[in-house]
């Protein structure tokens, strides 16, 4: 009977979360603090430095992306990243330097406003977000950005990405 009574009290939750959030957020805008994003910003716009920007940008992403695997919420995600700053800027550097360029990458998670940006279906409105900055050289040229977490942008065919959903963990964590 308390069980059952649970997964009606579960279910109540799950259906008043929904209907909350379909009329306060569109299936494609989610708050600022639900996401840790990153930027790769080039030294410049010349060719050359944008060229290189892509490699490096695929080198962290490849070095990022178990660590990012293991984090289940934002606070989480910001921890791990920030723990390996240092690693992520010798990736960075060890990049630059076999691509034939004297200059070095300086990384840091920090908030910066953002203006608004699509990624496929999703759009992060302009604000103020926190994400891992990785600045090539001068750091002036055009950036590629994504989004650490929720783990957007590490979707490539070699990559598979799983969602996770807080509710559904906890509802197994009950009946387990």
């Amino acid at each position: 009977m308390k069980k059952i009574i649970a997964a009606g009290f579960v279910l109540v939750v799950m259906i008043a979360a929904v209907i909350y959030a379909g009329g306060k957020l569109s299936a494609s805008v989610q708050p600022e603090t639900d996401y840790l994003r990153i930027h790769v910003r080039a030294n410049s716009n010349e060719q050359i430095d944008q060229n290189v920007k892509y490699i490096v940008k695929d080198e962290v992403v490849k070095f990022i992306t178990p660590y990012a695997a293991q984090c289940v919420d934002k606070q989480t995600a910001m921890k791990v990243i920030e723990n390996i700053i240092p690693e992520i800027e010798k990736v960075c550097d060890k990049t630059l330097k076999a691509n034939g360029f004297d200059y070095t990458a300086r990384a840091q998670v920090r908030a910066e406003e953002f203006p608004t940006r699509v990624y496929g279906e999703l759009t992060l409105e302009a604000g103020l977000y926190d994400a891992l900055i990785i600045e090539l050289g001068t750091g002036k040229g055009d950036n590629w950005w994504c989004v650490i977490y929720p783990p957007l942008c590490f979707t490539s065919g070699t990559t598979e990405v799983e969602y996770r959903s807080a509710i559904y963990e906890i509802i197994k964590k009950f009946f387990a």
